[in-house]
């Protein structure tokens, strides 16, 4: 009679299901997915192995995309959609408790949360329309947006049957909760109008709109984005400097009523080219707190809180969006001092033309934090005060 070993009496002996888990093997080959196609024969072997399971990927897939970066994340994106759709058509259990879950915890990765909401949309659709509504102030852009969007809708109801006071009352909750630009400007515009409601939406979004300015600074070749002039070693609003082909330069008050606070060089200094601006100003907090500044520049541009440098880009016309970059940050209790480098290239094409930013402060889910002084809101210039370039 023979005899098996007992290791393999044993591995016999045990399901199939429970000797190895390739799950989490496969979604460490996933995390590990590089731009420039690294990992991407690696990452696919894994995929196939992640897919050839059951819906027991699927939560397991959306934790993991945590720690994952974009790339790695359209992986795991896929891998999940895949799997969803194959167990869904085939009549199979769907984890719909665990997705409801992941997705009703705030901590975990906006666009996982976005991706589960998708997928309980699909199994769940009338609890998940009941999710909606507290979604309002919700970190996940994505997610807020379909909640504002109905408030958006609800608002157009109230204002057809005439219920104007109801329709305020909504529409201000959608702008509170508004991320993205064109619902911004949907909703602004349906209380600007029939409704008659004044809207700051610089103050609703904490854009910093009182600057200091200074320029212009040389930028021949592009240079001037690593040359350190005399701004960045001392703020001193008395001080006169040489400047651009050896110019005296001199700070200058300014203010922007545009609605997204943009600072726009131009107005002060003319249409020039290849030049260096500094913008200065001061931000005083009631306490010390986390926050994020968030900046749009199609400049190349660098920003300085309290001296210390954030960080800096050195690209040109690349476009420009609100919130189109997001720096964490400590505030001080008090004040807080605010530098922001803005260069100008050589390209003279019409879309190149644009010398400016904005830049706002507020919490991590994108809401305004005020300066204890902050002045009242500027009021439209009927001609906005421009140089001629030299």
């Amino acid at each position: 009679m023979k005899f098996f070993p007992l290791f393999l009496l044993l591995f016999f002996s045990t399901p199939i299901s429970t000797r190895a888990n390739p799950i989490p093997d496969s979604l460490a080959t996933l995390q590990a997915v590089g731009p420039e196609g690294k990992g991407n024969t690696e990452a696919a072997a894994a995929w196939k192995e992640l897919t050839d399971q059951g819906s027991e990927i699927i939560v397991p897939t959306l934790e993991a995309m945590q720690k994952a970066s974009p790339l790695a994340r359209n992986w795991m994106r896929t891998a999940i959609e895949t799997v969803f759709r194959r167990e869904l058509d085939a009549g199979s259990d769907l984890p719909t408790k665990a997705i409801e879950e992941f997705l009703s915890d705030r901590k975990n990765e906006p666009n996982a949360r976005r991706l589960a909401y998708d997928l309980f949309v699909e199994v769940d659709p009338d609890k998940a329309a009941e999710l909606i509504p507290g979604m309002i102030d919700d970190p996940s852009p994505a997610l807020r947006r379909e909640a504002v969007a109905q408030l958006i809708d609800q608002g157009k109801g109230f204002l057809k049957e005439e219920k104007k006071g109801q329709s305020v009352s909504v529409l201000t909750n959608a702008l509170d909760g508004a991320r993205d630009i064109d619902q911004i400007e949907e909703i602004a515009k349906l209380l600007r109008g029939d409704l008659e409601q004044t809207v700051d939406l610089p103050s609703h979004f904490g854009f910093l709109m009182y600057w200091n300015l200074i320029a212009p600074f040389d930028n021949t070749d592009r240079k001037g984005f690593d040359e350190v002039f005399p701004p960045e070693t001392e703020i001193n609003l008395q001080s006169k400097y040489q400047g651009k082909e050896g110019k005296e330069v001199a700070w200058e008050e300014y203010s922007t009523s545009d609605d997204y606070g943009m600072v726009d060089f131009n107005q002060p200094f003319g249409p020039i080219k290849q030049v260096v601006g500094y913008a200065y100003t001061e931000f005083d907090s009631a306490e010390e707190r986390e926050a994020e500044l968030r900046l749009g520049c199609k400049n190349a541009w660098k920003i300085w809180l309290n001296g210390e440098l954030l960080f800096g880009r050195d690209e040109y016309h690349r476009g420009i969006r609100i919130d189109q970059y997001t720096l964490p940050v400590k505030l001080k209790k008090g004040k807080n001092t605010l530098l922001v480098k803005a260069c100008q290239n050589e390209q003279e094409q019409d879309w190149t033309v644009q010398w400016q930013f904005q830049l706002r402060v507020c919490d991590s889910t994108g809401t305004a934090i005020h300066s204890t002084d902050r002045k009242p809101t500027p009021k439209p210039n009927a001609k906005p005060r421009r140089r001629a370039a030299e």
